[in-house]
């Protein structure tokens, strides 16, 4: 298996309980998303929200990274640093929050609207949300890590997106990042074949131009290398034996993503 982490039943209950945390600081956290407030409000509350329940905000100081969630706008694919940077009505922004509970991780990112979205990026928006949707759909243990990045790559191109190639999903569990790598492209029935017990993430970075991309002097933030926007959408999930379990479920529809005030 490649150095893959097989989980237990047992194991599977410490993850649940770390990916629900995760899930529900998005959930929570998206009820600031608008024009006005800064990438840094947002950190303050994922950081207080997790450490008020006994976790960690598994970005902080992770290989030097300086905060607690990453924030990425517009043109940012990944890994942006929450800082100054005001909100502007029309904005895209992905929030991905990562909690380690009891010694077990969970991952999940979305991407929201700031105020009133331009049809461009409404569209790359919803597509990216999609490819995840399908991306999950193609688990099972039956599969294969290219089916998965397969259906991504065929939705998303078939819109007219790229598929970001440099940044990938990746297993999970009592480690942030453990093997196997999540491409999001790739040809159906090649690759590793999915097994029971397996947990990882399936997280797509859709560009609405070139899926080539820039890591900014700070080492972190990714962005698209011709300036045009780029959405993400992320969910940790397990193999069952008929499917897929997807551990950062939310508990209701997100606020300025899927439903709107």
């Amino acid at each position: 298996m490649g150095g893959i982490i097989i989980k237990s039943e047992r194991d599977m209950e410490g993850m649940r309980a770390a990916c629900r945390l995760a899930a529900l600081t998005l959930y929570e956290s998206a009820k600031l998303i608008e024009p006005g407030i800064t990438t840094d409000d947002i950190n303050t509350f994922v950081h207080d929200f997790t450490v008020a329940r006994g976790a960690v905000p598994a970005p902080l100081n992770y290989r030097g990274y300086p905060k607690s969630v990453c924030t990425s706008v517009n043109e940012v694919i990944c890994h942006g640093i929450p800082g100054p940077r005001v909100l502007k009505d029309g904005d895209i922004i992905n929030v991905d929050v990562t909690s380690i509970l009891d010694g077990w991780h969970g991952d999940v990112s979305a991407t929201f609207y700031v105020g009133t979205p331009s049809e461009t990026a409404r569209r790359l928006v919803e597509v990216t949300r999609e490819c995840l949707r399908r991306g999950i759909a193609a688990v099972n243990p039956r599969a294969r890590l290219g089916d998965i990045g397969a259906v991504i790559a065929s939705h998303a191109e078939s819109h007219g997106f790229s598929v970001v190639r440099d940044f990938v999903g990746h297993g999970i569990g009592r480690s942030f990042h453990e093997a196997p790598q999540v491409l999001h492209f790739g040809k159906p029935g090649r690759g590793q074949r999915l097994q029971k017990g397996m947990t990882f993430t399936i997280e797509p970075m859709i560009n609405e131009g070139d899926w080539r991309s820039l890591v900014l002097d700070d080492n972190w933030t990714a962005v698209t290398a011709d300036g045009r926007l780029s959405a993400q959408f992320e969910h940790t999930i397990a193999v069952t034996a008929t499917g897929a379990e997807i551990l950062t479920a939310f508990p209701g529809p997100l606020l300025h993503s899927e439903v709107f005030p």
